[in-house]
C-alpha cells in the first residue's frame, strides 16, 4: 500500500466525510502498525537487555530521548507520507523494545498465558472503548486537561520510582497508566468523532501509544499479582 492510498484531511469533502475518512484510515493504520511492531518485537527476543536491567535510569533516559524524538518527527511530518514511514518505525522501535518485557514475563512458568490475558484484556478495552465512542457519540474533549495533568503526574511518579524501587508504587502506577491511557483512547476517538482530530497519523500515534501502554502495564500488573516462579 503506497501512502497516496491513505487519503489526507486536506483533501476536500464535507465535514461528515472527513470525519469518517479519519476515522476509517486511523483504524487501518492501527491495524498496519501492529506488523512492525511484531517483526520488532521478535528481532528483540535475540537480544540480550541485560544492560537495561543493570543501568535502568541511563537506559530510560535513552528511550525517553528516542520516544519523544520520533513523536517530534512524526508529528512535524504528519501531512506527508514520511509521517506514514515515520510511525511504522516508530512502532518497530517499540516492539524491539517491548521484547525485554516479554522475556521478563517469558522467564515465569505462566509467562505465556500472562502475556495472552494481557493481549486479550488490551483487546477488549479498545474494542469496548471504540463502541462507547463511536455509539453514544458523547464528546469526551472536555478530558483535555486532566489527562495532560494526569500524564505528568504518572511521568513524574515513574522517574520517582527508578529511585525509589518500590513495588507497591510500582503496581500503582501501571494500574493509573491503564486509566489514563483507556481515557485518552476515548479522548481521541471523540476527537475524531466530532471533527477536532483531523489528522489520521496523529490520532493513529496516540491511539497506539495507549495500547501500547495498557499491554505493557497489564503484563506488569499480572506479573507482579499472579507470576509463577519455576
Amino acid at each position: 500500500m503506497q501512502p497516496q492510498d491513505l487519503q489526507f484531511p486536506s483533501q476536500t469533502g464535507t465535514l461528515g466525510a472527513v470525519q469518517n475518512r479519519v476515522l476509517r484510515n486511523t483504524y487501518l493504520m492501527l491495524a498496519l502498525t501492529m506488523i512492525p511492531t511484531l517483526i520488532g518485537a521478535m528481532v528483540g527476543m535475540q537480544f540480550n537487555f541485560g544492560f537495561m536491567r543493570s543501568s535502568p535510569i541511563i537506559s530510560f533516559v535513552v528511550m525517553l530521548a528516542a520516544f519523544y524524538g520520533m513523536i517530534f518527527l512524526i508529528e512535524k511530518n504528519r501531512d506527508s507520507g514520511v509521517g506514514v514511514a515515520l510511525l511504522l518505525a516508530f512502532t518497530g522501535m517499540m516492539g524491539f523494545l517491548l521484547a525485554a518485557l516479554l522475556q521478563s514475563a517469558f522467564a515465569l512458568a505462566n509467562g505465556a498465558q500472562i502475556v495472552a490475558m494481557a493481549a486479550a484484556g488490551t483487546g477488549a478495552t479498545f474494542f469496548g472503548l471504540a463502541a462507547v465512542a463511536t455509539v453514544t457519540k458523547r464528546d469526551f474533549s472536555f478530558m483535555g486537561k486532566f489527562l495532560m495533568v494526569g500524564v505528568i503526574v504518572a511521568m513524574v511518579a515513574i522517574v520517582a520510582n527508578l529511585f525509589l524501587q518500590m513495588p507497591a508504587l510500582a503496581l500503582t502506577i501501571s494500574a493509573v497508566v491503564v486509566l489514563l491511557s483507556a481515557m485518552i483512547i476515548l479522548y481521541t476517538l471523540s476527537g475524531i468523532i466530532h471533527g477536532g482530530e483531523t489528522n489520521y497519523v496523529s490520532a493513529t500515534l496516540s491511539l497506539y501509544i495507549s495500547i501500547y501502554n495498557i499491554f505493557t502495564s497489564l503484563i506488569q500488573i499480572l506479573m507482579a499479582l499472579t507470576g509463577e516462579r519455576d
